[in-house]
């Protein structure tokens, strides 16, 4: 009983939905592919009875993966969007690439260690190494931070880039709960990225939230890039206590990278002078 309705059901499959006009019975009177001449059918013996059940021919086959492949990169493109979404990253950094990296004598060293780190991610991750860019005001270390970003974004990494101001702005009137959720948010990314260290105002609040996100990453084991326009020396120097323990942290668990040269919007400002100057005076 049972058998015959899996008969007939394989059946009315065959004849409705695998069949073509092209398709021919060949010498083993099994279904074959008009287009392709592979087969349609194979024996299989269930029950103790032999039958004919249907199979995918080479084209058929060909056009299955292909749609798969289809699914599987609309998929990626849906997971990079939601991404990108939740990266937090501002309008001004969701175009910075290295493709359109403003590559000067100064930055060719910046540049090559990003996409080093960029190249070498799974093993950054591995070992929970992060960067600490460093240096004066205009010099790119946020933009090469973000250029980092995206890239991870494209190739599938979940990254969150954001500041500590930020952070402090949106942990205000959280309560236990929502902070933890906030904190394990921040820590389920492959990459947790935050510009401007040291912008945040220098209460007992601020510092000890500062340190807790610091050192909530590193007990995650994942890894953190911080920029900052403290210089390096001061930084190993200070004697709070409460910046010394941040700083410590920082420095186990990033490479630092120091930003030199002439400010990037120092030098753009003076090109717009320039051009402006043309037309109006000569």
């Amino acid at each position: 009983m049972i058998g015959n309705t899996v008969e007939k059901t394989v059946e009315k499959v065959m004849d409705h939905t695998y069949k073509a006009a092209s398709d021919y019975i060949g010498e083993d009177g099994l279904l074959y592919c008009g287009m392709c001449k592979t087969r349609k059918e194979r024996r299989i013996t269930w029950l103790g009875t032999e039958r004919k059940v249907p199979v995918m021919c080479k084209c058929r086959e060909e056009e299955y993966e292909a749609q798969q492949e289809e699914d599987r990169k609309k998929q990626e493109a849906y997971d990079i969007q939601r991404a990108r979404v939740r990266s937090m990253l501002s309008d001004n950094f969701k175009t910075a690439t290295f493709e359109n990296y403003k590559v000067r004598k100064e930055s060719e060293r910046y540049l090559r260690i990003a996409q080093n780190y960029c190249t070498n991610f799974r093993k950054m991750l591995e070992n929970n190494q992060g960067l600490l860019l460093y240096g004066t005001v205009g010099t790119g270390k946020s933009y090469t931070a973000a250029c980092i970003a995206n890239y991870l974004l494209d190739h599938g990494y979940s990254v969150i880039m954001t500041s500590f101001v930020r952070i402090l702005q949106q942990m205000q009137g959280f309560d236990k709960e929502t902070e933890d959720a906030f904190i394990c948010r921040l820590n389920s990314v492959s990459l947790l990225i935050i510009d401007d260290l040291g912008a945040e105002r220098s209460t007992d609040y601020a510092l000890e939230k500062v340190y807790g996100v610091i050192d909530n990453r590193y007990l995650a084991k994942k890894p953190l890039i911080l920029t900052t326009n403290l210089d390096l020396g001061q930084m190993q120097a200070v004697s709070d206590l409460r910046y010394e323990r941040i700083y410590d942290r920082v420095f186990e668990m990033c490479y630092p990278v120091e930003f030199t040269g002439v400010s990037w919007r120092k030098r753009e400002a003076a090109q717009r002078f320039e051009s402006t100057r043309k037309l109006l005076e000569e």
